[in-house]
């Protein structure tokens, strides 16, 4: 029986257009981006940035060593924001719903210029930060260990204690889904932008 479940952000609950988050960056000066900037796992100071190994103000800086002009934290921002296309009001409303019967968490490779501003009331058309959604978020940068990786999974478990078949586990990702899965997570993949509702609600009977 399912008591818990786990969601992604992007991907899942975010609908996310990675060309135009590049693009973003490009025009800003990073001509590298579309070498460093992934749906699913950065590479460079990006995944440096989602890892915890670098700050706000230290990612700009390396970009602005990037781009030979100092790039501000609110280009940054407006960058990163450029992965989001939509955040569909009925999936929150959906895992609002949830909440009255499981425990629910979400584990997502982001970083801190996405998730700060998620924590705020701007998230959502309803006025509620993302934290009014999840018992409690674990975020890649603040544990220091990005999906697939089999020790942030571990360390979610062990802090939360949910145990693993209990545990539906819902994330875009494929190779983030066969980790969960090769430790006895009930898992699901959806496509990006998919409504996922039914499929979840097929778990939970």
């Amino acid at each position: 029986m399912i008591k818990n479940i786990v969601f992604d952000l992007g991907g899942v609950i975010m609908d996310l257009d990675t060309d135009r988050a590049v693009s973003r960056f490009v025009e800003i000066g990073v001509k590298n981006a579309p070498e460093l900037v992934n749906a699913y796992q950065q590479k460079g100071v990006f995944l440096e940035l989602e890892e915890g190994l670098a700050d706000r103000e230290t990612f700009c800086k390396k970009l602005s060593e990037y781009a030979g002009k100092e790039i501000s934290d609110e280009e940054a921002l407006n960058a990163w924001r450029g992965f989001i296309t939509d955040i569909p009001q009925y999936k929150l409303d959906y895992i609002l719903d949830l909440r009255s019967k499981y425990k629910l968490y979400l584990l997502s490779n982001t970083n801190p210029f996405i998730l700060e501003w998620a924590r705020t009331s701007s998230f959502t058309e309803a006025g509620r930060p993302i934290t009014a959604y999840f018992d409690k978020i674990y975020a890649s940068y603040e544990v220091g260990i990005t999906k697939p990786n089999k020790e942030i999974f571990e360390f979610m478990l062990k802090d939360s204690g949910m145990i693993p078949s209990e545990t539906l586990f819902i994330d875009d990702g494929i190779r983030n889904v066969e980790m969960a899965s090769s430790m006895g997570i009930v898992t699901y993949c959806p496509e990006n932008k998919e409504d996922w509702r039914a499929a979840v609600d097929s778990f939970l009977v």
